[in-house]
């Protein structure tokens, strides 16, 4: 098996199920002695979150391509970003260092396009909803995407920053989800996706109107897809 280096702490409760996720993959395909080769750089989160200067990005990309060129020098064959939000400053990190990085929103557009999904809704931080670092991935994908909805950004990001990067659900979030996945489906697309790992906290992703498509598992199944490459 190839070794895999995971940026993560962006938070660490999403860095824990990719790591969950993983390893169960690689048990499942190989063997239920097998546990994935992994070197992880969990990040402190409260120095990365909620940026919105262009000087708190730089340095977010900078922290982050010093954790991937770590994990580059520890023998990591390909690296993995736990967070969709971060793929804002992938390019700069993709630079910083000679192996691949998986782009989450690759690995769902990919998927997305091989199930015949034609329309989607976005779900996730602020800037995954509303700038191009994600959206254009996927639209490059052949993914036709609703437009964002400004009360149904500010709800998802308050959700999202206020309870779930605390480990925290609620009920009234819960019912929120589904109001906005229920209008989503009014609005004529195919499937969801969340861009956001907390988010299926509140969200289930085998219960609802419209398929959901968890970028995350599908980011750790791309992620394993490369450790078993070979093997």
């Amino acid at each position: 098996m190839r070794k895999l280096g995971l940026i993560g702490g962006l938070s660490w409760i999403s860095t824990s199920s990719y790591y969950e996720r993983i390893n169960l993959q690689v048990r499942k395909r190989v063997s239920e002695m097998c546990s994935a080769p992994l070197a992880i750089e969990s990040l402190n989160f409260c120095e990365l979150s909620r940026l919105e200067t262009a000087e708190q990005w730089g340095h977010a990309s900078c922290t982050l391509q010093e954790a991937a060129k770590r994990l580059e020098g520890s023998g990591a064959t390909a690296i993995v970003i736990a967070a969709n939000s971060m793929h804002k400053v992938y390019d700069d990190v993709a630079g910083a260092v000679s192996v691949p990085i998986l782009h989450i929103a690759d690995c769902v557009g990919e998927k997305m396009k091989a199930d015949g999904v034609k329309k989607a809704g976005l779900l996730g931080t602020r800037q995954v909803m509303t700038e191009s670092f994600y959206r254009q991935r996927l639209i490059g994908h052949g993914i036709s995407l609703i437009p964002p909805h400004m009360d149904r950004v500010d709800g998802i990001n308050k959700t999202i920053y206020e309870e779930l990067m605390l480990g925290k659900t609620s009920r009234d979030s819960e019912r929120l989800m589904k109001t906005f996945i229920t209008d989503i489906e009014k609005e004529g697309a195919d499937a969801v996706i969340l861009g956001c790992t907390e988010l299926e906290m509140i969200i289930n992703t085998d219960a609802n109107i419209l398929p959901i498509y968890n970028g995350a598992r599908i980011h750790a199944d791309a992620a394993v897809d490369w450790i078993l490459d070979g093997a």
